[in-house]
């Protein structure tokens, strides 16, 4: 097997498995698939986390998880597909951070590997075993990778941002009793 084969098939393993993996879980988000909780209760939960409006923001996440995890694995829309992936995994990363790295605690481990793997595949590009490369590259540019990060990352900035200062709000508004009850009597 010669270097660009294995290159080639590498890159098609890669996509399968992250845009498999992020398919499934935005289809929990947006269909209820796989124990997820569809929609509504996806929205609930986001709207506990943070995330508001919890039924918007479910059906964003959904959408990149779904449709970028399905054009990375088909290898079409390569750079747009990789960019939306990784913002969502940014999102779900942000929510697990308090709980550090590792998953088993709770930590954003598996959003990190997911999202970042779905960008190294934007950069890097589909291969010569995906759609991308059949229909000639028409929809994976050089110029495509930076515009696709940049309004990702733009619009990512901004909803996890937004997310931050609702959070902080809701704390600053928390005051710790001064006294224990017991002693105020």
């Amino acid at each position: 097997m010669r270097r660009n084969d294995r290159r080639d098939l590498g890159l098609l393993l890669l996509r399968l498995g992250t845009g498999g993996a992020l398919a499934a879980h935005g289809a929990q988000k947006l269909f209820g698939w796989f124990g997820g909780h569809g929609i509504q209760g996806t929205g609930q939960f986001m709207e506990s986390v943070g995330y508001v409006p919890g039924k918007a923001s479910a059906t964003a996440a959904g959408l990149a998880e779904t449709g970028g995890g399905t054009l990375l694995a088909l290898g079409l829309a390569t750079p747009a597909a990789g960019a939306a992936a990784a913002g969502a995994m940014a999102g779900a990363a942000a929510v697990h951070a308090p709980n550090g790295f590792f998953n088993q605690g709770g930590g954003y481990e598996y959003a990190a590997t997911l999202g970042l793997t779905a960008a190294g595949l934007a950069i890097t590009g589909p291969g010569r075993l995906s759609v991308d490369h059949l229909l000639g590259h028409a929809v994976n540019r050089g110029w495509m990778i930076p515009a696709a990060f940049a309004a990702t990352a733009a619009g990512t900035a901004v909803v996890v941002g937004a997310r931050a200062r609702r959070l902080r709000r809701a704390k600053e508004g928390e005051q710790e009793a001064l006294f224990e009850e017991e002693y105020l009597e």
